[in-house]
């Protein structure tokens, strides 16, 4: 699936050297019948997005010449010394000492020639992300790297080994060739291999990346050996926040689910959305991350993306927005993408300010039924975990130091640690306040309206609720007015498809949307709420007429399940990659991917660790996993919006007073006409700024290089 990506894109084109960007070049001269010298770059099939000084180049010879007979230049210097002749008849080398910018490879034989222009970035980025963030604290030393300087954070590569004992843990290993007496083996490809890990830390696009890999020897991308299966698993952490710091963890690649059946394992700090809550950034240290393994360990199958939470919306946005990274994605307890899930929670703050003043009296059912979750506790807890992400400084991380901060008169020109940050190089920032352009609006929206027309709450309630709750200034305080979105940032992120269309690479995308049920007794102040796989199902049906490429199973909460599901999807993918990959057909890669989805693979849940059913997943839940899996809502959908919630700003009708079940007093009609002055939300039209979508792949630019400017101007 390696030329996935490509054959999805529409735009770097666009915004690159005008050249073969499909990664590969036909002959330029002689031409002859039958098979045509070609030359594609291998560890990034985009040439025009190139970093690190290197790439990993296939030659294929035309037909009937010997690979010997090919030779190779790269800006007019001989380096077919570089090239292997591999099984198939083609050549496999890594050019080396690429400069920044340009760069022309040449293959000739017999005549013929073909030949590519390759673009390349430095190694500390970006490539298409656009201006990095300044300052960038430095946590090398978290990782056992030598200490950084900022902004870029370099730290030379280290290389170390661990062994997995019998007793079932790793432990290290200094010399990779010994054989302690406790060390287990590994099943790859049916063969027992001796289970000793080589795992490298280094840094690129300023970010601490890690590889790990069975070791059987130095790894080369000429011959791979026996011990790795020619997969990758690409793993994401979780959270949102600012950034402004390189991070201390990364989505973790010491795995032994991943390990023991051959799977190479990467991630970076800058995958992991709690140090970067931006999937554009994420999404180009992952392409920069995969490049580097793959120039080390040589072409990869297919990529696997797992991780879940803020790890699962790296996955569901990287898939829709830079196809091709990874190839199929598992991700567990989802959210769509970062803007949509700011609503509910920046909701959940307003309303647990309201229920500890004016409406106190609101009982616990009240409380859950105007929330929508299945425990008012849920909301409790956005409130005291993510609701800081929309301040200006009550969610920075240790590594910034307090005298950096942001404060309005001591410091108006410090770091901000509004989760918006991340994506000021989208929306940029707003002249008159110097925050970033903010996506979040209040204005017009029903609270508890589902909760009224139930009865749950009364009419003075509703009218109350609505006409205190207020909003979230620009620094995230609280406010007695409403709030309205910036219209630049509505309709910079839907061009962009930072809310998540699931229009672009996701409808060619095999996904896995693992979900742990932790709505249930014992996990109800989670914020992690089941309803978030279904919109994203929602997203797929409207946009493309099928969600037959996205599969759902729930399972329980429980250690034995948790492992059981994710052995059996972990398979499973691999097997729908695996038919994918060898599908010669002429279909689409959308028609592909859903004619070779595994016939037990479909919706269902886990009644036990033994025992998994298969049956169609609704909203509402309904069947036998519905019985097991109920599944509730939100703030916004209790609000009256559709289960795709992507409407972040709605556009407005009149306020009608026969649209309610009940009866009104004057009074009350007056406040609810001083609360909604220009009418309340209508959910039956697309949001404000709400469109289709740009395209994929975009670029922001390349702010040391200028080799890849942005798409838009």
């Amino acid at each position: 699936m390696a030329n996935r990506a490509v054959r999805s894109s529409v735009l770097v084109a666009a915004l690159t050297v005008p050249v073969l960007l499909t990664g590969s070049a036909v002959a330029s001269a002689g031409p002859a019948p039958g098979r045509q010298l070609t030359i594609e770059t291998v560890s990034n099939p985009r040439p025009a997005l190139v970093s690190g000084g290197q790439v990993l180049v296939k030659v294929v010879p035309p037909e009937r010449t010997p690979a010997a007979r090919v030779r190779v230049s790269a800006n007019g210097h001989d380096v077919t010394s570089s090239f292997h002749a591999q099984p198939d008849g083609s050549l496999l080398g890594l050019v080396t000492g690429l400069r920044n910018g340009a760069n022309d490879l040449s293959a000739r034989a017999t005549g013929r020639g073909a030949d590519l222009r390759v673009t390349n970035h430095p190694i500390t980025g970006p490539v298409f992300s656009g201006s990095q963030q300044v300052p960038f604290y430095c946590e090398t030393q978290a990782f056992g790297l030598p200490a950084a300087s900022q902004p870029l954070c370099s730290a030379p590569t280290q290389v170390s080994y661990q062994y997995k004992t019998t007793a079932g843990a790793f432990a290290p290993l200094a010399d990779p060739a010994t054989r302690p007496a406790d060390l287990a083996t590994a099943t790859v490809n049916g063969h027992a291999v001796p289970y000793v890990v080589r795992v490298e830390r280094g840094t690129i696009d300023r970010a601490v990346y890690e590889m790990a890999a069975l070791y059987a020897g130095a790894p080369s991308p000429f011959a791979p050996d026996s011990s790795w299966n020619g997969k990758l698993v690409y793993t994401f952490g979780g959270g949102c926040n600012a950034g402004y710091h390189q991070g201390a963890s990364t989505g973790g690649v010491v795995n032994d689910l991943f390990l023991a059946q051959g799977y190479a394992v990467t991630s970076s700090s800058l995958n992991v959305l709690d140090n970067n809550c931006s999937p554009i950034i994420s999404a180009e240290a992952a392409m920069m991350v995969k490049e580097h393994f793959i120039e080390t360990y040589g072409p990869v199958a297919h990529t696997i993306g797992w991780g879940g939470s803020g790890g699962a919306i790296q996955q569901y946005d990287i898939a829709e927005n830079y196809p091709g990274i990874v190839d199929g994605i598992i991700p567990g307890v989802s959210f769509p993408d970062p803007l949509s899930v700011g609503g509910p929670v920046s909701d959940c703050r307003l309303l647990n300010r309201y229920f500890a003043g004016p409406g106190a009296s609101f009982t616990a059912a009240q409380k859950q039924a105007v929330a929508g979750f299945p425990s008012y506790d849920t909301c409790v807890s956005w409130d005291q975990t993510f609701a800081s992400r929309a301040t200006a400084t009550g969610s920075c991380n240790a590594a910034i130091p307090v005298s950096a901060r942001w404060d309005p008169v001591t410091n108006p020109g410090g770091v901000k640690c509004n989760s918006n940050e991340q994506l000021v190089n989208q929306v940029g920032r707003d002249p008159r306040t110097g925050f970033v352009r903010s996506t979040l609006d209040t204005t017009g929206v029903q609270y508890g309206l589902a909760a009224l027309k139930a009865g749950t709450i009364t009419a003075a309630q509703f009218v109350d609720l609505n006409a205190t709750i207020g909003g979230l200034d620009y620094t995230g305080k609280p406010v007695a007015q409403r709030i309205a979105a910036d219209p630049k940032a509505l309709d910079a992120v839907y061009a962009d498809d930072i809310v998540n269309s699931a229009s672009q690479g996701l409808r060619e995308t095999p996904i896995i949307d693992q979900r742990t049920d932790l709505d249930l007794a014992g996990f109800g102040n989670d914020i992690h709420t089941t309803e978030w796989s279904y919109v994203m199902r929602q997203r797929l049906l409207r946009a493309n007429g099928t969600a037959g490429n996205q599969v759902i199973i729930e399972n329980h909460a429980t250690a034995a399940e948790a492992a059981a599901a994710s052995v059996y999807e972990l398979g499973a993918m691999d097997r729908w990659l695996t038919a994918i990959d060898a599908d010669g057909s002429h279909r689409s890669l959308q028609q592909k991917v859903l004619a070779n989805r595994p016939a037990d693979l479909g919706d269902g849940c886990y009644l036990t660790a033994a025992s998994r059913i298969t049956e169609k997943l609704t909203y509402p839940a309904s069947g036998q996993c519905g019985a097991q899996y109920p599944v509730a809502a939100n703030t916004r959908m209790i609000a009256g919006e559709s289960l795709s919630l992507d409407v972040l700003k709605c556009r407005l009708r009149p306020l009608d007073f026969r649209d309610y079940p009940v009866t009104f007093t004057a009074a009350d009609r007056k406040r609810l006409r001083t609360t909604f002055p220009d009418g309340v939300c209508d959910y039956h039209r697309p949001g404000v700024g709400q469109h289709a979508p740009t395209g994929t792949w975009l670029s922001y630019g390349d702010e040391r290089t200028g080799t890849t400017p942005p798409t838009k101007p």
